[in-house]
């Protein structure tokens, strides 16, 4: 997230619009029992959140202006968690 050129955090109303769809789709996972549609959801919400770390990512060590220094790693660390 870093070092790359692109900008992830302008992504975070489609990542909040991706998460209220998975919360819907959890919804349809309970009436229909079936493992491969639980795969899919198990899937989809791993890689969704791994989108929400890289946005986080982001924020904290490649924003301009909220950008922390390396010496404040055990903070950045702390603000991920």
């Amino acid at each position: 997230s870093p070092q790359t050129k692109y900008d992830f955090t302008s992504c975070r109303g489609v990542l909040i619009v991706c998460l209220v769809v998975l919360i819907l789709f959890s919804i349809l996972c309970i009436f229909i029992r079936n493992r491969i549609v639980d795969i899919v959801y198990a899937s989809l919400g791993a890689l969704l959140f791994t989108c929400f770390l890289a946005v986080d990512t982001q924020l904290i060590l490649g924003n301009k202006q909220l950008a922390l220094s390396p010496e404040e790693y055990i903070f950045a660390a702390l603000n991920l968690y």
